[in-house]
Parts: C-alpha cells; structure tokens; sequence
C-alpha cells in the first residue's frame, strides 16, 4: 500500500514533466536543453577531428568522453566552480556519462574522431545525471548525423539509443525519478541505464540505511525499464 504522498499528487510509478529542446545552442554540433521537472541541464556535443592523446598510434578507434558542472545558482544555495580541481562526485558523474555514451556507439566506425558531451546543469532538484545522459545521448545523435552530412563519418556508429532514471525508495514506497527533496530522503537511491533493447549499461544502487530485500530491487529495476521505454519514445517525438 502506497503510503507516501508526492508534490501535485505525482503517482509513485510517475515521471516529472520531459522536455528536450534541440539545436539549443549555436556553436556545438548537437546540443540540447533537457528538463525533467526543475532540473534543467544543457548538454553539447563537440566533435575534435583526432584521436585522444593517451590512444596508441595503431588503435583506429575514435572516442566519446563527457564532463560534468553544476553552476554556482544551479542549487538553493551558491557552489563554488571547480576551477582548479574536480570533486569526486563531479568525477564519478563524468565517468557514468562517458561510459553510457561509449556503450551506445561502435567506437571502430568512428576512426579519428573525439566526441566530447559537456553536461552543465543550470537548474538541479534531483536526477540531474540521469537527466545528463538522455540529453547528451540526443547531443551525441545529433552531432553524428551532421559528421555524416558533412561526409567527417562514413556509417551511423550509433547502435542503439540509450536513457536513464532514477529511483529509491522512501520507507517501504518506491518512487520513481526522485526529486531533491525526496532523494536527500530515501532510504535506497538508484540509477538505472539502459540501452533501447534493455541491456543494462549501468544500474547503480545504494540503501543508506536499512537493508532491503532482493524482491524490492527487481522492483525498482522493472519500474525503471518501463520509464526509460517510455523516455526513449519521447526521443522519437522530438
């Protein structure tokens, strides 16, 4: 039984509002402003003709990584701009970003190519990784389709479209794409990305308290594939 109510009587299986604004910015290849609720982030995508620096001489590969920011007003109170030196979580949310990117593409298509998703996030009240990733995977789709264009990438790397979400659990109720306010309350926190297929990418899940049961988990991980279904059929409307 249902026990815990959310903001405007959002059902606990509910996603918030989703919005993707393509072409949001001039100068990038791919870039789009995605919203789920009040997080807002603007994902790029920037094409470098050459390899990483680190990639041995021999290795054809191309590459697709992601940095990760949050704007000092982003949050109800001022962050301080990592100028100098990424925090830990700041690097773990690259590395997630960089890593469900890379597993949506065959990276040997794309010989000599860097692609990097900036993900800034200029409003965050939770899922503001998630968030990240479905909108620099529409960043990443977009720039391929004009490397194809202009004739830089000869056939489609990508091999299929992936989202994210997150889910937890606030005492014994499972919500699905958690605000702050129930995030910084739950008792499980979770992560999910799937590809369009349903092969997991990254499925990420914490209890900060009390152990849960396995029964539970499969629960969250099915609620959460049927959202990231419903979140790639909103890629194909816009």
């Amino acid at each position: 039984m249902e026990t815990y109510i959310r903001k405007n009587n959002r059902k606990h299986d509910e996603l918030r509002h989703i919005k993707f604004t393509r072409n949001f910015t001039k100068h990038a290849l791919g870039s789009v402003l995605v919203e789920f609720g009040d997080t807002k982030v603007i994902t790029t995508a920037s094409v470098d003709c050459k390899k990483p620096k680190w990639m041995e001489p021999d290795d054809n590969r191309g590459w697709v990584t992601a940095e990760y920011s949050l704007l000092p007003s982003a949050t109800n109170t001022r962050c301080s701009r990592e100028r100098s030196k990424v925090s830990g979580r700041t690097h773990e949310i690259q590395r997630l970003i960089g890593r469900s990117m890379r597993a949506c593409v065959d990276l040997n298509k794309m010989p000599d190519i860097t692609i990097t998703i900036d993900a800034d996030v200029i409003q965050a009240d939770g899922g503001t990784r998630t968030a990240s990733i479905c909108g620099g995977f529409l960043a990443l789709k977009d720039a391929i389709e004009k490397l194809l264009e202009l004739g830089e990438l000869k056939e489609n790397p990508i091999i299929e479209p992936i989202a994210a979400i997150s889910i937890g659990m606030i005492e014994n109720d499972i919500l699905l794409d958690l605000d702050y306010d129930e995030d910084s309350h739950a008792r499980v926190d979770s992560n999910v990305v799937l590809t369009k297929s349903g092969k997991i990418v990254d499925f990420q899940t914490t209890s900060e308290g009390e152990p849960y049961e396995k029964s539970q988990m499969d629960e969250l991980f099915s609620i959460a594939s049927n959202a990231i279904r419903e979140i790639i059929t909103i890629y194909d409307e816009v």
